[in-house]
């Protein structure tokens, strides 16, 4: 046999042992837990045969370890490379748990260290499909540093390409920083789960007994701890969700957002949202109702739909074009303001103005939430977030006032001495200092006291300030709004203004980086 020969013969050989780590009793393994393999989960996010993988054959790093063995592998336990997604680019990592618990040791960390180098060369976004037992203890501080390595990328490409975590299985220790470095994470429920210290640990040192889905499951991400903003019920449907989530959003930051055109013309005129708001200003209405009749139908995209539900959040399109959506819940806490709306609000706008996304913010707030917890827990610094999230962004920005515009949480909500680009409000819209019963409990206080019949009179009173101080005519006829509209015209004018703001262009202050209240 001649050389050639001989080095083919080779070549065949190692792939023939690079399929054999993907048998069948590994696949069962998963399946049995509920999972897809790593190769299944690659195949379904990828158009077909577009994936090209990236480093193979690398084997884990020889080395003596004085404590366990390390199990001889091609790929050590992650799968790297790049392909088309709906024929954009996109670059992925797919930790592998049927070998060694997709641990990550030194050799495993370089490989993704690589693909997120790649990524950010090629201003493409970056998927890491996470299951994994966390750092290899045999590997000791090679582990760790590799970790490190990870979340420097993370820190380096934030803001530049988009970065998504999708978690389907274990994320624990060291392994759960990436994640919450990326811009958005997905869950699965009851087979992906993230915390620091796991149930083991919790067990003994604080004698509690909580299983896995208790202490870091899919509902308590998504629910409590907002760590997680996306999940679904099984693996197919959440990479199906990161899909249809990966056609919202541009592949840097110097690109814009893809068009997508809509097969369903949505009517500019819509008398059905003069409807919506309520006569009565304490009676709750679903915001979500107005979004669905201003956006392109079945376009919206909520994001972090079951944390601090009294503000809305997601994307959506308007004649084919993304825009981000902010907009108070009525129907959630009366859509006050607290502590997890606006670090939930404040996130997502951040994320819109790094990708060049514009801001559609749909106002009826009455207020910051009161009370101990929130006053003592930061409602002040967390508002905060808010605000200078608002202030900070540089994409189009344009507000419709529904109905409640109250005090402080009317300068957050993107007002227009605060930056927002053009603000409107419906007829039905409330802007004052505070409601008109805490106003007229304050200023008429002496006079209710001394009054024969004072519900007569606060009822008068009330009546009076909504009509002559907190409709919306006067911040009008003083420019602090620049129209009220019909709610009928609502989509036309705010399509109108996207429109002319298109090329707005404001130059950044020259300084390293603003200090946002953490």
């Amino acid at each position: 046999m001649d050389t050639n020969g001989r080095y083919f013969k080779a070549f065949e050989k190692r792939v023939e042992a690079l399929k054999g780590q993907f048998n069948s009793d590994r696949a069962k393994r998963q399946h049995a837990k509920g999972k897809l393999t790593a190769w299944e989960r690659i195949e379904l996010l990828f158009d077909a045969d577009t994936f090209e993988e990236v480093d193979a054959f690398v084997t884990p790093e020889a080395q003596q370890f004085s404590f366990g063995t390390v199990e001889k592998s091609y790929g050590d336990g992650v799968i790297v490379g790049h392909g088309k997604v709906d024929n954009r680019l996109v670059f992925c990592y797919a930790q592998d748990f049927t070998i060694m618990g997709g641990s990550l040791g030194v050799v495993h960390a370089r490989k993704i260290a690589k693909i997120q180098e790649m990524a950010l060369k090629m201003g493409a976004p970056i998927i890491g499909l996470i299951d994994s037992g966390g750092a290899r203890i045999q590997e000791g501080i090679a582990s760790l540093a590799g970790y490190a390595t990870i979340f420097h990328n993370n820190i380096h490409a934030s803001g530049i390409i988009p970065q998504i975590s999708v978690i389907m299985g274990p994320a624990a220790g060291g392994a759960v920083y990436s994640p919450a470095l990326t811009d958005f994470v997905f869950m699965t429920n009851h087979t992906s789960y993230m915390f620091v210290t796991g149930p083991n640990v919790v067990r003994e040192v604080l004698n509690e007994d909580v299983t896995s889905d208790e202490l870091g499951g899919a509902e308590v991400h998504a629910r409590k701890s907002g760590v997680a903003q996306m999940i679904f019920e099984d693996e197919e449907n959440t990479i199906l969700g990161l899909k249809k989530f990966l056609s919202y959003i541009p592949s840097n930051n110097v690109d814009n957002p893809p068009y997508v055109e809509s097969n369903v013309a949505t009517p500019d005129i819509n008398e059905r949202l003069r409807d919506i708001v309520p006569d009565d200003p304490n009676k709750p209405y679903d915001v979500k109702d107005v979004i669905e009749l201003l956006v392109d139908k079945n376009s919206f995209y909520e994001i972090s739909e079951q944390f601090a539900p009294n503000i809305v959040v997601g994307f959506a399109r308007l004649k084919g074009k993304t825009i981000g959506i902010v907009a108070n819940q009525p129907k959630v806490l009366a859509g006050t303001l607290d502590i997890n709306s606006a670090v939930k609000g404040a996130r997502f706008i951040r994320f819109c103005d790094a990708f060049n996304i514009p801001i559609l913010t749909l106002e009826d707030v009455p207020g910051f939430l009161p009370g101990l917890d929130q006053e003592h827990f930061g409602i002040i610094r967390h508002g905060a977030k808010l605000l200078y999230a608002y202030n900070e962004a540089t994409v189009a920005k344009i507000t419709v006032i529904l109905r409640k515009s109250y005090g402080g949480a009317y300068i957050v909500m993107n007002s227009k001495n605060l930056g927002g680009d053009f603000n409107f409000a419906w007829p039905t819209a409330e802007i004052a200092v505070m409601g008109p019963d805490g106003a007229v409990a304050v200023l008429y206080r002496k006079e209710l006291e001394k009054s024969e019949d004072p519900d007569a009179m606060k009822k008068e009173l009330v009546r009076t300030y909504r009509e002559e101080v907190a409709n919306p005519f006067v911040a009008d006829e003083k420019g602090y709004i620049d129209e009220v509209i019909d709610p009928a015209i609502t989509r036309m004018k705010i399509v109108s203004a996207f429109e002319a703001l298109q090329n707005k262009w404001v130059k950044a202050p020259a300084r390293k980086h603003g200090n946002i209240p953490l």
